[in-house]
């Protein structure tokens, strides 16, 4: 049975949002009837978050806690400082725009009290664009076929963990990770819940096109090497085509003579061009596991904490 539970919320510009959530997260969090901390982790935001989580934190001690970092560092490492931070037999994700409903947190807690090591949740009756959803199903899908694990919303940032999964987690360093399926990787028992989804009411979304780009190619290059081996096949697929057509422009040569040769030379340059555009895609796809190497080499931290308010000891 959990007596302890951590709330981990990472923001980033959610002025407007703050005090609805810090209200309904409190009242959810009471009627639990468990010991309780909401962790707040500031990602480095401009506007007054930074005022709203301290004056909230200072007015719920050892109940709100602030964690403030010293400059925007994303949403993945915002989260993994609040499980640094974290003191609770159990920790619970959520984000800070509200569009999963901080009243569907006891939904993970009842199953989390059940045994399961890892929570994850479904969006129902998702209020995203046509893009969103549809981009998601995608992730969701090679997620599911690369892991083994038969998750429906790694997107969903309402998910729920037993103590020793994030232990497990915050051992790792590597810099490029998606948490959800890092943490599915520790778990031996897991499971889902349906969850509402509401529309965001203040504030703009913080995933812009080329965010959710980099956070798919993250995704990728953390979970598998299937993409270095699919591209090893498409070089040999590629090689022997090449070949193949280097033979039939040979034949075709001596049979029809040098004209005929002379008069597909275009065709040859299409092939060619083609065939360079996918070397490329490899030499890129090549550098992004490359550059994550680079990244953890280094071995610089996730994050800065600049400050804690709220924790009194």
């Amino acid at each position: 049975m959990i007596q302890f539970i951590s709330l981990v919320i990472p923001v980033f510009n959610e002025e407007a949002n703050l005090d609805n959530l810090i209200s309904r997260c409190l009242t959810v969090c009471e009627k639990l009837q468990k010991n309780y901390e909401i962790i707040l982790v500031d990602d480095g935001s401009r506007d007054n978050s930074v005022s709203k989580i301290t004056q909230a934190a200072e007015k719920n001690p050892n109940k709100i806690i602030g964690l403030l970092l010293n400059r925007n560092y994303g949403q993945h490492a915002a989260v993994m400082a609040g499980f640094a931070e974290a003191k609770g037999d159990a920790i619970i994700t959520l984000d800070a725009d509200l569009q999963n409903p901080p009243e569907e947190i006891p939904k993970l807690v009842e199953q989390l009290d059940a045994g399961f090591e890892v929570v994850g949740s479904i969006r129902m009756n998702r209020q995203d664009s046509l893009f969103r959803r549809l981009s998601s199903k995608l992730v969701n899908t090679m997620v599911r076929q690369a892991t083994g694990v038969n998750m429906h919303d790694y997107g969903c940032m309402l998910r729920g963990y037993q103590r020793h999964v994030i232990e497990a987690v915050l051992q790792c360093h590597e810099r490029s990770t998606f948490i959800p399926v890092l943490a599915n990787s520790f778990a031996h028992r897991t499971t889902e819940v349906q969850v509402e989804h509401a529309a965001r009411l203040d504030g703009d979304s913080k995933y812009s096109l080329w965010k959710l780009i980099n956070l798919q190619f993250d995704l990728l290059t953390s979970i598998t090497t299937l993409p270095l081996r699919l591209l090893t096949v498409m070089g040999g697929i590629s090689a022997f085509l090449g070949i193949g057509f280097g033979i039939f422009l040979l034949v075709m040569r001596f049979i029809y003579g040098a004209e005929w040769a002379a008069k597909g030379v275009f065709t040859l340059f299409s092939v060619q061009f083609f065939f360079i555009g996918l070397q490329f895609m490899a030499m890129g796809l090549m550098g992004e596991y490359l550059g994550r190497i680079y990244n953890d080499v280094r071995a610089r931290p996730r994050y800065f904490v600049k400050a804690v308010v709220g924790r009194n000891e």
